[in-house]
């Protein structure tokens, strides 16, 4: 018993040897695949296809693919903007990176309620979003409200600060079917997030008033930059802070 004790223990060391050896393989190659290699073949890959620049109706990811669509605008200061998310219940969102990739899957998994979780980064006037908010549903990050927003260049015409951005709807955490990056998967209908947003906003009684860009969106459904799948009425809401809001 002895001499078969002897020569089994080392034998199931060395197995379990190489399965942890190839699983440091597999998720190296896996991270240098999703985060390296893909997203510099599309690099490659946009700069001689057109087709992928960016739009001023749909934001674009870093990588050059078409991101989420634009369906909501605010005018207002950056206080009055911040303010009146914050008296919606919607808190600031962190930046995504490979450190908060895996933060999100932790408490995804754990069911660990997070209400600064990150969002990745999307871009519009060729710079990522200046602001982002969010609104967690229940005790777990994979799925939440989301709005991204972008200060526009021109003024209203009462000459106020003008803003424009994409409230999408987070169902679940998964891998960008693109990149294979840690991601969440949208929901594919983004006026429900929109409309949603709104009640919100509506809600704080500090909008002065609401109104809708009819037809803004002519492309009425597509595809986000982690290959989930939108469609749209093609309408923008648009939201005035009232003045006198902090």
């Amino acid at each position: 018993m002895e001499d078969e004790t002897e020569i089994t223990v080392p034998h199931s060391r060395s197995r379990l040897r190489k399965i942890v050896r190839l699983l440091a393989v597999f998720v190296l190659i896996w991270f240098l695949a999703a985060y390296l290699i893909v997203p510099f073949a599309w690099d490659r890959y946009a700069e001689h296809h057109p087709a992928f620049d960016d739009s001023p109706r749909i934001t674009e990811t870093s990588d050059h693919h078409p991101g989420d669509p634009l369906n909501v605008g605010l005018v207002g200061s950056l206080d009055q903007v911040e303010q009146i998310f914050k008296a919606a219940k919607w808190y600031p969102a962190a930046a995504l990176g490979v450190r908060s990739d895996l933060e999100i899957a932790a408490d995804s998994v754990l069911s660990r309620p997070d209400d600064e979780a990150p969002v990745s980064s999307l871009y519009l006037f060729g710079r990522k979003e200046d602001l982002a908010f969010e609104q967690p549903v229940g005790d777990n990050p994979r799925h939440r409200h989301h709005v991204r927003l972008w200060k526009m260049d021109r003024e209203s015409t009462s000459g106020r600060t003008q803003w424009i951005g994409s409230a999408v709807y987070d169902e679940r955490v998964g891998l960008s079917h693109t990149t294979g990056q840690i991601t969440h998967v949208t929901a594919p209908d983004v006026d429900v997030e929109r409309d949603y947003l709104f009640e919100c906003l509506e809600k704080t009684g500090e909008l002065a008033s609401h109104s809708i860009d009819y037809g803004f969106h002519k492309q009425l459904e597509g595809k986000n930059g982690g290959g989930d799948p939108w469609h749209t009425d093609g309408n923008l809401f648009i939201g005035v802070i009232a003045e006198d809001v902090p």
